[in-house]
């Protein structure tokens, strides 16, 4: 650590100690050891920040006790007072809710919020996080001012991103296009405009920036000092010094956990809601409640450099592909970055504040090298001082949002992968609403701890919308997935975000009956929530997953000759990848004779007993509760109208004995088949509703004792008819249809349903029976041509057919109305469904936008977040692309809205002259009501 005042030492001698003093860890093996730190934290240490909230040096305050009495009780306690807790709190106490308490265990940022670097970027590759940085900055440099008249520190003087290649430039260009559907100014200039812009700068490596004016920095202490004073004046309370000791629970008649209150070494505090902002320490909060967090704490560490005549002014800089940021800092610079090696903190101190670690040059070496080469003076200027401090990492790199399913009351607003004061006020925005009204404001895809369970998201398209609810349970408590998922996501951080990108750590958790019949078959497997699924096949051979390598850090040796990763590179471009006639193939294999999904990843899930059937009505807007025999497509919604799932439904008779394929029951029976990706939140969901109302009925998870296989295409009834002891015809066995059948001697659910569009049925198999029915199905097969086929393939066929994807085209903010799908809105009937009345109100107004197909004759790939222009505006952006091999265009989906305000009219759509822009191009786009593909539906009906 090199203190102020200590003589300076200039970057470029910093390069040659850490070359002479190599760090002895770095080349023993592999082990926890060497992953973490060897020492704690250092003694407290200064930051370059003017202000802080420390008060000085000495004994630490929490010795001396709360810096206010507690309360009795409160409607809701924050724990944490970093950006987020800070954050949340303001948003609470300015929606209104009284009593509202934020607990500190120390005194306000002295965790990891007051030496983080402050930095604002408007524009990331998601929609949602576009939205909740727009919201952060809007609250940091317009609204916390006027509201108290105090400065946040926000300072506004641009940012620009660094592509020195072609990838890195076309990925700046889509952020681009995304901006415009947001308001948000960028440039996209050359290697001379930029060194116009900042003249320090090398350009030579050069082929171009982005630059955002309005980007910008704010001071982390007067953030949260503005966000805690403007809080205090509507009422909330900030209680320093008074560290949280323990979560009171309790279990209510139905045997639900709820929040009962919060312990002190000073008292207790009853309440109903807590809301976890406690960061690395957030782990260690929610093992008092018996929750769950999924995320680890890593040393992350940057620079500040002495005066840099010519610097002032200047913009902040992310040069992604030398890992580095350059933040201004008066009239000198902070450097850091994201590095393969980065110091896991394994054993976290309660006792840490205002503390650092000495930082380890020999990992922060790249980050010099990258500062260097772009702002070439830096090889000579002084370090005034280092910082490296802990931050907290997800197995995404996406915040922990929402309510946790094993308790409820109990939030979560942690993992925020050192961005915590950016998306902040964002977050703290969502939190509060899901608090108050049980769910976001905005669509918090990625945002919903779909790792645990129950809330909903913050817009995005992979990226769509969730964070507690996204991964699986049997992940979130799994320490070699979180800390493998949780290391690459980190070294990743400035890779460039690619459409088709698959993780390499964490992979082969959760494997299907059918993985290793199709692996040696050339599938190239997706992972998906732990699962892996079938993405695409290929021709030469098996393509494995191998063991995480950690890319070669901490003395591992990275994989050699990796088939996987090879093909996975291929992947690597914003253009059609060289396996897109693989794909080509096995679509056009489906719409002309027969393809073999392997759908087994998909949720299985029973809803049964004495109030199931009343249950079902409430949750489901279409009516499931028609004959047994029947499946119905359905949604479901929450209160405000917008769509939490869809997914198919079967009415299941009462058997005489209980199975795998029909489990015994009172009362009403369902059989319920949603997307994988998405079944850990419609499990969470249908639960919080169960609970809510009280429901006398059962919800059963089978997704791992059954599979499926879903086959589709003109040659699948005669496929089938060889394999399965049932008349296949349309007569025996209609659309939307299930019976109990036997493949070969086994016993299997078939269902006539398509996802693609064509005739076809799923067969759901128990576990044990999947390899022999694939055998037999593949050998009938094969004189129909019938091939295995992935969900790539899967993506293409339902874009082109005009099926809608929950994420993407549906988020927890999207109704059916607007999303084309009033048809499976029962609201002729009188029945009653969560949801229904918003779907009225918004039928009575207007639909403020429109879900709206539109085709390009370019043959140009398009993958989401291009700008939607009609007649000279813009009026959206993409939800979701792909290319239709069928029909020979791309095609996309985006939400159009009328610049004027107004209700969006199908007139409308229908008058406009479009445009889609793609990485700053525009091409003619063709709008269309109906699917291009089959409008009229007869080949799902078997008519050819």
């Amino acid at each position: 650590m090199l203190r102020p005042g200590v003589p300076m030492a200039s970057l470029s001698r910093a390069l040659r100690v850490a070359a002479a003093h190599p760090r002895q860890s770095a080349t023993r093996s592999l082990g926890p050891c060497n992953l973490s730190s060897a020492a704690g934290p250092t003694a407290e240490k200064s930051v370059p920040y003017q202000r802080t909230l420390k008060e000085g040096q000495g004994t630490s305050a929490v010795a001396q006790g709360p810096s206010r009495p507690l309360p009795s009780t409160a409607n809701v306690v924050v724990i944490g007072g970093g950006s987020l807790g800070c954050q949340t709190l303001y948003h609470l106490a300015k929606l209104g809710v009284s009593g509202a308490v934020l607990l500190e265990r120390e005194r306000l940022t002295s965790g990891t919020t007051w030496h983080t670097a402050g930095l604002l970027w408007q524009l990331r590759p998601s929609d949602v996080e576009v939205e909740l940085l727009a919201h952060t900055r809007r609250v940091v440099s317009q609204e916390l001012e006027k509201e108290t008249g105090l400065h946040t520190g926000w300072i506004q003087n641009g940012g620009l991103f660094i592509a020195s290649n072609r990838q890195r430039l076309d990925e700046y260009k889509r952020l681009m296009s995304l901006g415009k559907a947001y308001g948000v100014e960028s440039h996209v200039l050359s290697p001379a405009e930029t060194k116009t812009l900042y003249p320090l700068m090398n350009v030579d490596d050069l082929y171009g920036t982005l630059y955002v004016p309005h980007d910008g920095t704010m001071d982390p202490a007067g953030t949260c000092t503005t966000l805690t004073r403007a809080a205090a004046a509507r009422g909330a309370q900030v209680i320093e010094n008074c560290p949280v000791t323990g979560i009171c629970v309790r279990t209510d008649d139905f045997g639900v956990r709820r929040v009962a209150g919060v312990e002190t070494q000073h008292g207790s505090i009853q309440t109903p809601c807590v809301v976890n902002c406690a960061g690395v320490w957030a782990s260690a909060v929610g093992r008092m409640a018996g929750v769950k967090v999924p995320l680890v704490a890593m040393h992350h560490a940057y620079v500040v450099t002495e005066r840099i005549e010519g610097i002032q002014n200047m913009p902040n800089v992310r040069d992604h592909d030398a890992s580095v940021y350059l933040r201004l800092q008066g009239d000198a610079l902070s450097v850091g970055g994201y590095e393969a090696n980065p110091i896991f903190w394994e054993e976290v101190s309660d006792k840490f504040a205002f503390g650092l670690f000495d930082l380890d040059w020999e990992v922060f070496t790249q980050h010099i090298e990258g500062a260097i080469n772009r702002v070439p003076v830096l090889e000579k200027t002084g370090i005034k001082s280092t910082v490296c401090g802990p931050e907290s990492f997800t197995p995404d790199h996406k915040p922990l949002m929402g309510e946790a399913p094993e308790l409820r009351g109990f939030f979560l607003g942690c993992g925020f992968n050192s961005a915590g004061m950016m998306l902040g006020g964002g977050c703290g925005q969502e939190l509060a609403h899901w608090i108050i009204h049980g769910r976001p404001e905005k669509d918090m895809h990625g945002y919903d701890i779909r790792v645990m369970g129950r809330c909903c998201h913050v817009l995005g398209a992979e990226s769509a919308s969730v964070l507690v609810r996204r991964f699986h349970h049997s992940l979130t408590d799994h320490p070699r997935w979180i800390r493998e998922r949780s290391h690459e996501s980190y070294a990743k951080n400035y890779s460039v975000v690619f459409p088709h990108d698959e993780p390499l750590a964490g992979r082969n958790m959760r494997r299907d009956p059918l993985h290793e019949e199709l692996l040696g078959q050339g599938c190239v497997f997706q992972e998906r929530h732990g699962w892996e699924r079938p993405g695409w096949f290929h021709s030469r051979g098996p393509a494995p997953v191998l063991a995480y390598d950690y890319y070669g850090a901490y003395g591992s040796h990275a994989h050699r000759d990796y088939a996987y990763r090879r093909l996975l590179g291929a992947e690597y471009t914003f253009d059609f990848p060289p396996h897109h006639d693989s794909i080509k193939k096995e679509c056009l294999a489906c719409r002309g004779a027969a393809a073999v999904f392997d759908m087994s990843y998909f949720g299985k899930f029973y809803l049964v007993g004495l109030d199931a059937r009343e249950a079902a009505d409430w949750l489901f807007t279409a009516d499931v509760s028609r004959p047994p025999g029947s499946t119905v497509y359905t949604c479901m919604l929450n209160q405000r109208g917008g769509t939490e799932s869809d997914l198919t439904v079967s009415r299941l008779a009462p058997g005489p004995q209980a199975s795998l394929l029909a489990p015994a029951f009172e009362g009403d029976g369902y059989y319920l088949a949603v997307g994988g990706a998405v079944a850990q939140h419609n499990w969470s969901h249908i639960t919080t509703v169960l609970q809510d109302r009280k429901f006398r009925c059962q919800l059963i998870d089978s997704s791992e004792d059954l599979g499926m296989i879903s086959i589709q295409g003109p040659a699948s009834r005669a496929i089938l008819q060889e394999v399965l002891d049932a008349d296949l015809s349309n007569e025996a066995f209609p659309f939307s249809t299930h019976k109990l059948v036997t493949a070969t001697g086994h016993l299997v659910r078939a269902m006539r349903l398509s996802f693609v569009g064509e005739l076809g049925w799923e067969l759901h198999i128990p576990k044990t029976s999947c390899v022999p029915v694939y055998r037999a199905v593949m050998a009938a097969g094969a004189k129909h041509g019938l091939v295995n086929a992935g969900y790539r393939a899967i993506d293409s066929l339902s874009t082109e057919k005009g099926y809608r994807h929950w994420h993407a085209d549906l988020r927890p903010d999207d109704s059916p109305l607007e999303a084309g799908l009033a048809f499976t809105c029962r609201l002729k009937s009188p029945v009653p469904f969560l949801g229904r009345e918003a779907l009225e109100q918004q039928r009575a107004t207007g639909l403020c936008r429109r879900l709206v197909c539109f085709t390009v004759e370019d043959k140009v790939p398009m993958f989401g977040l291009e700008a939607i222009w009609r007649n000279g505006q813009v009026v959206g952006h993409v939800r979701r692309a792909d290319f239709g091999f069928a029909i020979e265009k791309t095609i996309a989906y985006g939400y159009v809205r009328d610049p004027s305000g107004g209700p969006v009219s199908l007139d409308f759509v229908k008058s406009g002259d479009y445009m889609l822009e793609r990485m700053g191009v525009t091409y003619a786009a063709q709008a269309h009501l109906k699917s291009p593909f089959d409008p009229d539906n007869k080949r799902v009906k078997g008519i050819y």
